[in-house]
């Protein structure tokens, strides 16, 4: 039962209490009240900066889009942004990035900026600058956490200083990032901000630098609800990334699988089980998006690797990278293994004996379960090879 084994003890508890008073409807209204608001949950992040600093090709690159992509954030040499301005994810909408005007001009008062951009309706400040950063930045800091909000100083356009060093003799990567990143932080603390952290960024390649550790710091700090609108919405950059993003659509698998067995909508002719099979289609198709398998996504990937876009699709073997319908997930259930499921049902019964309450039964549950794992796992892989393939170099 390896597959059943990365239930941990919280969700075995969670699963019991929905199910405490052995009220079928009423535990799977609940999680669908969860799912509803869930769906509802925007994240609003403030990108600032001085004019010229890569606010706007940040802004892009963490969206998917390149500077000349349809919707992008125009970017320019010159300060391009007059008022906040948002940018919707293009996959997930309920997360907006706002591109502010640029701060550090004669009359710049960090307070008066906040109040003009409306401060309160942002989760969180992203603080860029392309070189050191100065007053205006460290005040605009200070007026954020005197409203309680969250900041975090990015050291953009990395990759400029990598090739600039690079024609040194003595050059060490590591050493160079660990310099600029002191200098950064010095220069922050001789101006009055104490221990601030300071993340290098390459806006053309974020899977580089300190990318990584912007967004743990980022996701860490932020409420419950919002993490995993954040952990679907990043690029998919890296393998960790992509491991994460598995995990996050993963722990709510028990919760799609307890309403699509007890709501028992459609019966699935020849087998023992009856499922909500359009909840099924609903959610299998917002398995796709995190992962950046659609072939929007791999043409950009493809540009920007110079792997041929054929070459990555040959990569893929998850049935769900084509149109999911009701009769595919249908042939999905129809072709799940039926001894397989009769452990599960063993294994989950042994646990929790209430879930012999669901409409169909608990078989019901753990096919769908079981479904569920399997197309989530089959994605990753996929995502994980096409990344692969694109890392390797042309031959």
């Amino acid at each position: 039962m390896d597959e059943y084994d990365i239930i941990d003890a919280a969700e075995i508890e969670e699963i019991k209490m929905s199910l405490a008073s052995e009220d079928l409807p009423s535990a799977v209204g609940k999680i669908k009240d969860y799912f509803a608001q869930q769906d509802r949950v925007e994240l609003n992040i403030a990108i600032t900066g001085e004019s010229g600093s890569g606010k706007s090709t940040f802004i892009n690159a963490f969206r998917g889009l390149g500077d000349e992509d349809e919707g992008s954030a125009e970017t320019g040499v010159v300060e391009t942004t007059t008022k906040a301005t948002p940018y919707p994810h293009p996959k997930f909408p309920n997360v907006k990035l706002w591109d502010l005007p640029g701060i550090g001009t004669p009359r710049f008062k960090a307070d008066e900026y906040l109040k003009a951009v409306q401060f309160e309706k942002y989760n969180f400040f992203i603080i860029i600058s392309a070189d050191r950063f100065r007053e205006c930045h460290t005040n605009l800091a200070t007026e954020i956490v005197k409203m309680k909000k969250k900041f975090y100083f990015v050291r953009s356009k990395i990759d400029s200083n990598i090739q600039a060093e690079q024609r040194k003799k003595t050059f060490n990567k590591e050493k160079t990032l660990n310099a600029i990143r002191d200098n950064c932080i010095k220069g922050l603390e001789e101006i009055g901000l104490k221990s601030p952290a300071v993340f290098l960024i390459s806006c053309f390649e974020l899977s580089l630098y300190d990318f990584n550790r912007l967004e743990e710091t980022m996701e860490r700090e932020l409420s419950l609800h919002k993490r995993d609108v954040l952990m679907l919405a990043l690029p998919n950059i890296t393998l960790e990334i992509n491991e994460r993003k598995k995990a996050a659509l993963q722990s709510k698998i028990w919760k799609v699988a307890l309403i699509s067995a007890g709501v028992a909508a459609v019966p699935i002719p020849g087998l023992s089980i009856s499922v909500d099979v359009s909840f099924l289609v609903s959610e299998l198709r917002k398995y796709r998006n995190p992962f950046s398998l659609d072939p929007a996504s791999l043409q950009k990937l493809s540009e920007r690797s110079g792997k041929p876009v054929d070459e990555l699709k040959s990569v893929l073997k998850s049935p769900l990278n084509q149109e999911i319908t009701n009769p595919f997930v249908i042939n999905l259930l129809r072709g799940t293994n039926l001894l397989a499921v009769e452990n599960a049902v063993e294994y989950w019964l042994g646990l929790i004996p209430v879930l012999g309450s669901v409409a169909a039964g608990s078989m019901s549950f753990a096919s769908v379960y079981a479904i569920l794992k399997r197309c989530l796992n089959e994605l990753a892989e996929d995502a994980h090879n096409v990344f692969m393939t694109a890392l390797q170099t042309a031959v």
